[in-house]
């Protein structure tokens, strides 16, 4: 196998060694995916100032996330069907994470259930949840997680209604699932994929399945999914979650300043910026871009997150710059999963700490909590070349 030196070297392996439709999955965006790559074009076109003359033997990527100390800005983002990426994707990055000391979220779409997971790590796992109309089985949920000692709960709020990925309907990724001769030519192209999903159990849904009422397989699954998602969404149901909960609440989906205070008025510890991924609402705009102005607004009032277009640890001295107090990873990690199992979850986790420590020597910074906006370059001060030359 190829070494793994950057996120686009895993990105690449990972093409080549799991089926088209999950690739895809991982890799594609909504509608046009115009917000997918504006996300990556946003972080690239910020620019970091350099300085010299400074002290910066004693750098650290080390920081703090809702109390967890944490190797480095960063938790690993929820990510639906990670078990199908990879076999037991979910416990793989889990015991990544732990093993490199940042915090794994577990999406309530998950193959492997948060009770399997919790067996194989003792790490700070997250648990993503949705406001669902199934009360009673999001009430179960809740005290599951409470049992499995999670540490805290994302709500995701922008995951009411699904963007159109033109990719999931040509591959025919669907649910159920419907095999066809050429998805089933697809999986048999990945021979290690196919080798190790055979040797798992785990192929369902493990936090829905055998736990919401009249679920017990894919077909019911599939019915229950289809009919789960309040539309009629209100702050009072977020105070609702958060007095269920009673611990650390994190908010998902804020694109706006005034959406990111009514969650924090509603009781969120933290919050992230996302347009999961450009996964949602194409022609959103990039995390990116509205990170400084619902950072300004909230203060110190809740901790700020982002997700979309984590690529490299620049990316995350950007990130943090600009407001954050770290971000969320999920194409990242899952490259890196599909490209080498866990093995390559930990490479992805230990090149985002390399490429973020050489970033902060060459902007002279020691420490994740010194960077600020004056560690970026505004676009006015940038020079403009003439082309038309002398």
């Amino acid at each position: 196998m190829k070494p793994i030196l950057c996120v686009e070297d895993a990105r690449r392996l990972a093409r080549q060694r799991i089926p088209r439709m999950f690739y895809d999955f991982v890799d594609s965006g909504s509608w046009t995916e115009s917000t997918y790559h504006a996300n990556e074009q946003a972080f690239a076109a910020i620019r970091l100032r350099q300085r010299v003359g400074k002290n910066i033997e004693h750098r650290s990527t080390r920081t703090q996330l809702l109390g967890s100390d944490c190797a480095l800005p960063l938790a690993i983002a929820p990510t639906g069907l990670a078990g199908f990426v990879w076999a037991d994707g979910e416990i793989l990055c889990a015991r990544a994470a732990h093993r490199f000391g940042v915090p794994y979220s577990l999406s309530i779409g998950s193959v492997c259930s948060l009770e399997e997971v919790r067996r194989h790590t003792h790490g700070p796992l997250w648990l993503q949840v949705s406001l669902l109309k199934d009360r009673k089985f999001l009430q179960g949920l809740v005290e599951r997680a409470r049992q499995a000692n999670c540490s805290a709960l994302i709500l995701t709020l922008d995951y009411h209604v699904a963007g159109q990925r033109h990719c999931d309907a040509r591959n025919g990724l669907s649910l159920p699932p419907r095999i066809s001769l050429r998805q089933l030519a697809d999986m048999l192209s990945s021979p290690a994929w196919c080798a190790a999903m055979l040797r798992t159990r785990n192929r369902g849904f493990g936090n829905v399945i055998g736990h919401a009422k009249g679920v017990h397989d894919l077909q019911s699954f599939a019915q229950w999914h289809g009919n789960q998602f309040e539309l009629n969404i209100g702050w009072d149901q977020v105070e609702w979650l958060k007095r269920l909960w009673g611990g650390p609440l994190i908010v998902k989906g804020i694109l706006d300043r005034e959406d990111a205070l009514h969650a924090v008025s509603a009781g969120a510890d933290a919050i992230v910026v996302s347009n999961q991924g450009g996964r949602q609402l194409d022609g959103a705009p990039p995390t990116i871009e509205m990170l400084p102005e619902i950072a300004d607004a909230v203060g110190t009032q809740t901790e700020v997150l982002i997700d979309g277009g984590i690529r490299s640890g620049q990316d995350i001295v950007r990130a943090c710059a600009l407001g954050a107090r770290g971000v969320l990873a999920g194409r990242a990690i899952l490259y890196g999963m599909a490209a080498a199992g866990e093995n390559g979850v930990s490479r992805i986790l230990e090149i985002l700490r390399s490429e973020m420590l050489s970033t902060m020597a060459f902007c002279g910074m020691n420490e994740v909590s010194q960077l600020t906006p004056a560690n970026i370059v505004p676009p006015s001060h940038r020079p403009v070349h003439d082309t038309n030359g002398p």
